[in-house]
């Protein structure tokens, strides 16, 4: 090495050794003696040279490191979910049904905008003849469940995107609000994926979510780009009439008239993501459901409320 730093920088010879030293040190030790020949001779680029890349990953094969299962870690599955809040029992139990009353033209078009699919929806499905005949049993309300869970997940997920896709054309931050849109939206099919456990849905179901998706998520998103607080108030609205029918579920559950699901234990993916513990019923899981949605109603009618460009006052899973 003495030798290496008296020399002068225009020894070829000494040059070549450092680049020898230099190869041999380095974390990929090349066996291919005809690599190392091209590199000294610089007749390729190592950039765009796939065979280093190659000769790695065949020696990666014996490495002790990848052969040793104990060192290999396996993320459960729980830990792939974004962060989100996880309800005391006080909490869910203390949820109540609000509303808040719109103020200007855009609060009140988009509270019409709700109400109007509301009503459309409950009398499309026959929500309201089933209370009116007191015929509402667990299938009715399943199936009522999984589809708003379908639609409930796009608005968070489009927003996100919109404002993902603005902050990339317009070179700006966007101020924290896009995680929470995102986790939003995962919240919101975690939701959906409770609700399976429970039920398959047949063929002509699939086809009606795939139509209303179709249509929800085009009119969400241009409806976004034009205005979005429009969209958040709308949300926000749509989150109340969520907390409302889970809160006409919890009711009946405790009245004896949904009595499959009063003595249900959580589907295994509702404990583990909302860590409801051991014991845990199916009455816990439409709690924890409730709160996610209340939870929502307050986050949307406050983004409804801000400046566009203001810092966004959740943080991750709050």
């Amino acid at each position: 090495m003495s030798c290496l730093l008296r020399s002068s920088l225009s020894d070829t010879g000494c040059l070549r050794t450092l680049i020898k030293a230099r190869l041999s040190t380095s974390c990929l030790k090349y066996s291919d003696n005809s690599f190392d020949t091209k590199v000294e001779n610089k007749t390729i680029n190592r950039l765009k040279e796939p065979e280093p890349f190659v000769n790695y990953a065949k020696q990666s094969e014996n490495l002790k490191h990848f052969a040793n299962g104990a060192l290999v870690v396996v993320k459960k599955e729980e830990e792939y979910t974004l962060p989100h809040p996880i309800w005391s029992k006080e909490e869910a139990e203390e949820v109540e049904v609000t509303h808040r009353k719109p103020e200007g033209f855009t609060d009140n078009l988009a509270y019409i905008t709700v109400s109007a699919m509301r009503l459309g929806f409950d009398i499309f499905s026959g929500y309201k003849l089933q209370l009116r005949l007191g015929t509402l049993d667990e299938r009715a309300v399943l199936i009522r469940c999984i589809f708003l869970e379908t639609v409930a997940g796009v608005p968070g997920f489009a927003a996100g995107m919109i404002r993902h896709l603005s902050s990339l054309r317009k070179m700006e931050r966007d101020h924290g609000w896009i995680h929470t849109l995102i986790e939003e939206a995962e919240n919101e099919r975690m939701h959906l994926m409770t609700f399976l456990q429970l039920r398959h849905p047949g063929p002509l179901f699939r086809g009606s979510v795939i139509l209303t998706q179709l249509v929800f998520t085009a009119a969400f998103s241009m409806a976004y780009v034009v205005s979005p607080h429009f969209c958040h108030r709308f949300v926000g609205y749509l989150e109340e009439q969520a907390v409302v029918t889970y809160s006409d579920i919890l009711q009946k559950m405790d009245e004896g008239k949904l009595p499959m699901w009063s003595r249900l234990p959580a589907p295994e993916i509702a404990a583990k993501y909302w860590k409801l513990g051991e014991g845990a019923m199916m009455r816990d899981v439409i709690l924890a459901i409730r709160a996610d949605e209340a939870h929502h109603r307050v986050v949307n009618h406050t983004l409804g409320d801000m400046d566009l460009k203001q810092k966004n006052p959740f943080g991750p899973g709050e």
